[in-house]
């Protein structure tokens, strides 16, 4: 079902499929609600999934606001519970999703009953990695959205993946199509002003999941193995041959391991 609300005065469109236990699922950089389809055929049998456009994708409308942060991100997550009137969930962060994640687990760990990771961190950026997020909105400002997104998205996949479904990542560039200059450069600049949220990870009573790619190079397995063991109940798993997109590129992994740390949590 598509329902929308209002969130700083921007209409903010969700869907909500299947009963049970709340699963939120929220999307990364340059993506929307849709990257989930295959986890949401195979989830929404098992609890309530509701997956939101962010601020800015798909049919969301963008925040109209200079200074947006990862933590306005997770403010709109809170007011989508409110309006769902979902006092208790478990949260699921894919990349950009997982900062949101993190930064919604930092101001409303009471309303959550688990958390995770989807190819992300709780690292702030390394002062190589802003610099990287900086270059990339000059390309942006200076060749627009297509351009940059036909350049960067073959990397987000593992080397198999780009031989064998090509057509598949032309299909995620070309729904690039849909995203601002705008909201893409307001997504650059709210990552890349984000702090280090790993004490977050050391303080969690809760079960945290971590999705891991063995060739993911935008969320890489060595680094995220430098924080699976903060919090006190760890969910690891890795993935071999997958790089930062498991939701097309191991799909079966991919739900299985999301269905049995759902299925693992007591609300």
């Amino acid at each position: 079902m598509e329902k929308h609300f209002k969130y700083q005065g921007a209409e903010i469109y969700y869907w909500v499929l299947g009963e049970g236990i709340p699963v939120v699922l929220l999307h990364g950089f340059a993506e929307d609600h849709a990257i989930w389809n295959e986890q949401v055929s195979f989830l929404q049998q098992h609890c309530k999934l509701i997956i939101p456009d962010l601020p800015g994708s798909g049919k969301s409308e963008l925040l109209e606001d200079e200074n947006v942060t990862i933590e306005d991100y997770a403010t709109c997550i809170d007011a989508l519970l409110q309006f769902e009137n979902e006092n208790k969930c478990i949260l699921l962060g894919h990349s950009m999703g997982g900062y949101i994640t993190i930064a919604f687990a930092e101001k409303h760990a009471e309303k959550l009953a688990a958390f995770g990771f989807v190819h992300s961190t709780a690292f702030a950026d390394s002062d190589d990695k802003k610099n990287t997020r900086r270059k990339a909105i000059s390309l942006i400002e200076e060749y627009g959205v297509y351009p940059f997104l036909k350049n960067t998205t073959p990397n987000l996949f593992s080397s198999s993946f780009k031989k064998e479904h090509g057509e598949k990542i032309s299909e995620l560039i070309e729904q690039g199509k849909k995203f601002s200059k705008e909201a893409l450069i307001q997504y650059y600049n709210a990552m890349l002003n984000r702090p280090d949220r790993t004490y977050v990870l050391k303080e969690s009573k809760i079960p945290v999941l971590f999705v891991i790619g063995t060739e993911d190079t935008a969320a890489p397995l060595d680094d995220l193995l430098k924080q699976v063991h903060l919090p006190s109940i760890s969910f690891i798993h890795i993935i071999e041959n997958a790089g930062h997109m498991s939701m097309w590129e191991k799909t079966e992994d991919l739900n299985s391991h999301l269905l049995h740390f759902i299925t693992s949590v007591n609300l």
